[in-house]
């Protein structure tokens, strides 16, 4: 005996296997999208941390020229 199956059955089989196929560019460039808008966020972040912390740097460098600076005795 053969299997017969509905063709109502596989054409909405089919439906969906297009539609998943013609979808599936547009979510791979929104997943694009979504990690490279991540990435530059995070090195936008890294960027003010690393500035923050060279302002600290520069800030107790420059306390400790100044504290020398008036431990001098003329």
């Amino acid at each position: 005996m053969p299997d017969i199956v509905n063709e109502q059955i596989t054409d909405a089989i089919t439906q969906t296997n297009v539609k998943v196929l013609g979808e599936a560019p547009a979510i791979a460039v929104g997943s694009l999208y979504q990690t490279i808008g991540n990435s530059v966020a995070m090195a936008a972040a890294n960027a003010v941390y690393a500035q923050q912390q060279a302002n600290v740097t520069y800030q107790a460098s420059s306390t400790m020229a100044v504290a020398k600076l008036l431990s001098l005795t003329v």
